[in-house]
């Protein structure tokens, strides 16, 4: 539908709680394409959920853009975590910027996939990450609120 402009930090809608969707209509559906079209719009953008746009609605978009299917949720939750895995993350809500941050090394996710079908996914490493970063988004929360090194990407780190 559209290429949205991605809200950055300090945002509102990077802070507030989003709320559940309660069904599939043409406008939950026009988000989802907001969604891809906006992240497709950005040269390494993986993921991307609905506050970065402006919409305090609980869906994100996943493409780890490695051939992989990509991954439309809708109300996700991680219903299983294991183990840590400490790995720099950024966002395209804080460009420039990278940061240091712990996750859980596996996940188990639940939600229902733009079609209405609840879904499971069992995720380590990247995916992993970005599940836990994007569903962060939805609860009002910045990777840069776990981070634990935070630096500017044209900083020397080691």
């Amino acid at each position: 539908m559209a290429v949205r402009e991605i809200v950055k930090k300090g945002h509102p809608a990077l802070k507030a709680k989003s709320t559940s969707v309660a069904k599939i209509d043409d406008k939950i559906k026009n988000i989802i394409q907001d969604l891809k079209d906006t992240l497709y719009s950005t040269d390494n953008g993986i993921g991307l959920a609905a506050p970065q746009i402006g919409v305090n609605k609980r869906i994100i978009f996943i493409d780890l853009r490695n051939g992989a299917d990509p991954i439309v949720l809708i109300n996700p939750r991680i219903v299983s975590f294991s183990g840590k895995q400490e790995s720099e993350e950024s966002c395209l809500s804080y460009p420039g910027y990278y940061g240091y941050v712990e996750r859980p090394a596996k996940v188990i996710v639940k939600g229902i996939n733009d079609k209405g079908q609840e879904v499971s996914y069992k995720a380590e490493e990247l995916l992993c990450r970005v599940f836990c970063h994007e569903i962060d988004h939805l609860d009002g929360i910045m990777y840069t609120d776990r981070a634990y090194e935070i630096y500017k990407d044209d900083e020397v780190r080691g």
